[in-house]
């Protein structure tokens, strides 16, 4: 995930070289993604080991619950993760332990 939101009249290239400089490069069976200023449109780009292809997701209502950090900045997710984000849902809470401690 990078934390630079992306024009989304971006095509394959623009995507690529925007990949390129977040990430250093495109590695195999990786999918990187990429938010859009008002954060309710993503853009993913996946190399699946066989080739390269874009996908862009807009959500109806509502946002991405999209990470606040540092301006060129990276953030790697689980899958689990992955498809809360990509539903919309607030993924930053999957994964962690909640425990639930008597007082």
């Amino acid at each position: 995930m990078c934390t630079q939101p992306m024009d989304m009249r971006a095509g394959m290239d623009t995507a690529m070289a925007q990949v390129l400089k977040a990430f250093g490069s495109i590695k195999p069976h990786c999918a990187y993604l990429f938010c859009h200023k008002r954060g309710h449109r993503m853009k993913e780009l996946v190399h699946d080991g066989l080739g390269i292809w874009l996908c862009v997701r807009r959500l109806e209502r509502g946002k991405f619950h999209w990470f606040q950090v540092h301006q060129g900045e990276t953030i790697s997710l689980s899958s689990e993760q992955l498809q809360a984000l990509i539903q919309g849902l607030p993924w930053q809470r999957i994964g962690q332990v909640q425990v639930v401690s008597m007082l």
